[in-house]
């Protein structure tokens, strides 16, 4: 233990000398070099599915990405079928968190709680999307695109509630207790047991490659990445400096995930609440402080949905531009969720289902929407969407600022705190993916998990756009196969719930009413 202290105290003095800094400025330029060569790569390798996964049609002045109306038409269809689960249980769902309907003394297979799958989950999707990409989607298409967002992020509870009922319904339980499940499971077992195995190992397989260079890419070097930029930004790091901070959350991500689910659910628990509540708090005290602009804020939301006047594409622009980050911020029907939700204590696959619900709600309709008002009230995205006017982080921290200078720092700790979290989850959501198609095992489990943090510190060092753009698609192909599955296997969901409801009803489900997560 000596040892090791003594390497990282070398290690941090070699990092405070001048001779580095001297030398940061040739670092820097090699770096630069390495980030267009990766950049170059995928543009020239990874550009034709990228166009594939995110291609558009015109409407109007706007352009239409089919495959935000694919996860659209989900969330509607799944809405309407379920009979709008998500207004008429909402309840339910909030009681199952709190242990309503959770036996103290059963021992159910599972590794975590409701609470902490939830959270574990909900920690994947509330992350940097909420910060920049509510300020691309209100810089492009005004505040009018907020409340096509809430929508979208109400529709798109019933995709959660379906996928993540299945992932616990076909989960697998190994000897160790340790769970594995998600779409690459209900994909390949449950549409084996309707005569297309055929297909649902291919569905199965094709998610799961697509859900590993997720992880690497959105899920991981994409947050570590911001994360040190948003450190730039606030406290004026060197961007060369970003391989210090890759190490650093590197090393931090790695002591969770080696724990497995319990450690990450363990630390999610705590982080998810405290870095709602920091952000969610800012967001109150601006609204607050500028209680007289709320009215306004609002009847520009609404206004801007129908009319989109003075924005990119008017209306047609304001309904796209909230529909298309709803679905980036939540990822209701990509099937990530599922994976996490899968890991609960519990023998009833719909009780997680009901849980999952909450997510978008939170996420979107929640947090999104604090984000919105806030960039609203302050007025700063009124430029034309040329490049001249602010967008993205800049302009969610330059809204925030507007009523408190300090907030900038405490941003900047938000956005450290949700790539953390981010990335947490997502290893987790990469490596059950790695398992299913190359095996179980410790030995296999340590390489994936290595793999994941040195991808950490390249993310935190170098700058790229071709790279993303490749993991975004990534993330949204995983829908194309799990949406597919989802539309053959929603029968036996509906099932599990008129079963579980018709229990509950009876009384042969009972409540606990003192116990708590």
């Amino acid at each position: 233990m000596r040892n090791i202290r003594e390497v990282l105290s070398v290690f941090l003095l070699a990092f405070s000398t001048s001779a580095f800094a001297e030398e940061a400025g040739s670092f820097g330029q090699s770096i630069a070099a390495f980030s267009e060569l990766v950049d170059g790569f995928f543009n020239d390798y990874t550009g034709w599915f990228v166009a594939l996964i995110f291609k558009s049609v015109p409407i109007g002045e706007a352009n239409f990405p089919l495959i935000v109306g694919w996860l659209l038409l989900a969330a509607l269809i799944f809405t309407i079928y379920f009979g709008f689960i998500q207004f008429r249980r909402a309840g339910m769902a909030i009681d199952i968190v709190k242990g309503k309907y959770t036996d103290p003394n059963a021992k159910d297979e599972g590794e975590v709680s409701h609470f902490q799958a939830l959270t574990t989950a909900l920690s994947g999707t509330v992350g940097l999307g909420n910060i920049a990409g509510v300020g691309a989607a209100l810089a492009i298409g005004g505040p009018g695109a907020t409340f096509w967002m809430i929508l979208c992020g109400l529709l798109g509870m019933a995709s959660k509630f379906c996928e993540c009922t299945l992932g616990v319904k076909y989960r697998t339980i190994l000897p160790s207790g340790v769970v594995s499940g998600g779409p690459m499971y209900y994909l390949s077992q449950g549409l084996s047991e309707k005569g297309l195995g055929g297909l649902g190992r291919a569905l199965a397989i094709g998610f799961a490659l697509m859900c590993i260079l997720g992880a690497l890419g959105g899920g991981n070097m994409f947050q570590a990445n911001q994360a040190h930029a948003m450190l730039t930004y606030a406290f004026d790091v060197p961007s060369e400096y970003g391989i210090i901070t890759g190490v650093v959350l590197a090393a931090l991500v790695f002591s969770v995930i080696v724990g497995g689910m319990p450690s990450i659910a363990s630390v999610t628990e705590k982080v998810v609440p405290w870095m709602a509540a920091l952000y969610v708090g800012m967001a109150v005290i601006v609204i607050v402080v500028n209680i007289s602009q709320v009215g306004p804020a609002f009847a520009a939301i609404f206004e801007g949905a129908f009319t989109g006047a003075g924005v990119v594409g008017g209306f047609v622009g304001a309904l796209i531009q909230g529909l298309k980050r709803a679905t980036f911020s939540n990822e209701a029907g990509v099937g990530s969720a599922a994976i996490a939700h899968s890991a609960v204590k519990t023998k009833e696959p719909i009780t997680e289902g009901l849980v999952s619900l909450l997510e978008p709600f939170i996420d979107t309709v929640v947090i999104c929407t604090m984000t919105a008002l806030v960039i609203t009230i302050a007025g700063l995205n009124v430029a034309p969407y040329d490049g001249s006017g602010l967008t993205g982080v800049t302009l969610t921290a330059a809204s925030f600022t507007e009523t408190a200078g300090v907030f900038k720092y405490l941003l900047a700790l938000a956005v450290v705190m949700f790539a953390f979290s981010t990335m947490i989850s997502w290893s987790y959501y990469g490596l059950k993916a790695w398992t299913y198609l190359f095996g179980e095992g410790k030995g296999k489990e340590l390489v994936f998990k290595l793999m994941f943090c040195v991808f950490v510190v390249i993310g935190a060092t170098i700058q790229f756009g071709a790279v993303i753009d490749f993991s975004d698609a990534a993330i949204f192909a995983m829908s194309i196969f799990n949406i597919i599955g989802l539309y053959f296997l929603m029968p036996v969901v509906k099932k599990e719930l008129q079963s579980f409801i018709a229990r509950v009803k009876s009384g042969e489900i009972k409540t606990y009413e003192k116990h708590s997560k």
